[in-house]
């Protein structure tokens, strides 16, 4: 894949923090590399494992991207597959360089933006979602708006593709995917996640995003010019 460089002499390592993997790729390296998450992984742990995987790779700067919401650059609530005390939780000191926090859809969908209005929706465990509109990234939390007598994600992620079998949750994924594009206004939607490879037709409108793409993404929170956004509201340093 093309690796974008920093604005400047900045070198940043982008951190895609998943329930089974971390991955991370930086500034300069073509090939990215993974450590393996779970419950047990607590921050601390995370950063120490990554620190020892990239002692080879020279950054200055951390970009994250956290399965979980994210509010002025810090972690709102504790990850559901993963271990303790991400809340509250100082990065910036850990790592030793200003760090940037997002949520892992919307660092996904910053990376997917091909200009204009678009959705970002991921179809893993759950409903990741995030919008980008001229250059604005709005992470969402879409999941768990009351659909029918459930929710967004009771349908379309892992526990309705169990409940439905894939035929009656590959319907629901278009129907669902038409809805939120119509009221939300937006130009097109990107899908991501591990399960949207299960689909065979996208739904009008749609196209398959990459997960490479979450990388891009947090390249671009520390600068690309023609990517502006409300840093304020998207992301934040550490202190």
């Amino acid at each position: 894949m093309t690796n974008p460089r920093g604005t400047g002499d900045r070198k940043v390592l982008v951190i895609d923090v998943g329930g089974t993997h971390v991955k991370v790729l930086a500034t300069g390296q073509n090939e990215s590399r993974e450590i393996p998450s779970g419950p047990k992984l607590t921050p601390g742990r995370m950063v120490a494992q990554v620190k020892r995987l990239v002692k080879d790779w020279e950054y200055n700067a951390v970009s994250i991207g956290y399965p979980g919401p994210v509010i002025h650059g810090r972690p709102l609530r504790e990850p559901h597959n993963l271990g303790s005390g991400w809340v509250g939780f100082d990065f910036h000191k850990a790592f030793g360089h200003p760090v940037k926090i997002i949520n892992d859809a919307a660092m996904q969908a910053l990376g997917s933006y091909e200009g204009g209005r678009m959705l970002f929706l991921g179809l893993g465990t759950g409903l990741g979602s995030a919008m980008v509109v001229d250059g604005l990234l709005e992470p969402m939390e879409l999941a768990h708006l009351p659909y029918k007598s459930k929710t967004y994600e009771d349908y379309v992620g892992v526990r309705g593709l169990k409940r439905l079998g894939k035929k009656k949750w590959r319907r629901k994924v278009a129907e669902i995917v038409e809805q939120l594009k119509d009221a939300l206004e937006v130009e097109y939607v990107v899908l991501g996640g591990g399960n949207c490879h299960k689909l065979n037709d996208l739904p009008p409108g749609a196209r398959l995003g990459d997960n490479q793409n979450a990388f891009l993404g947090g390249f671009r929170l520390w600068g690309q010019p023609h990517h502006k956004r409300n840093e304020r509201e998207v992301s934040g340093e550490g202190p």
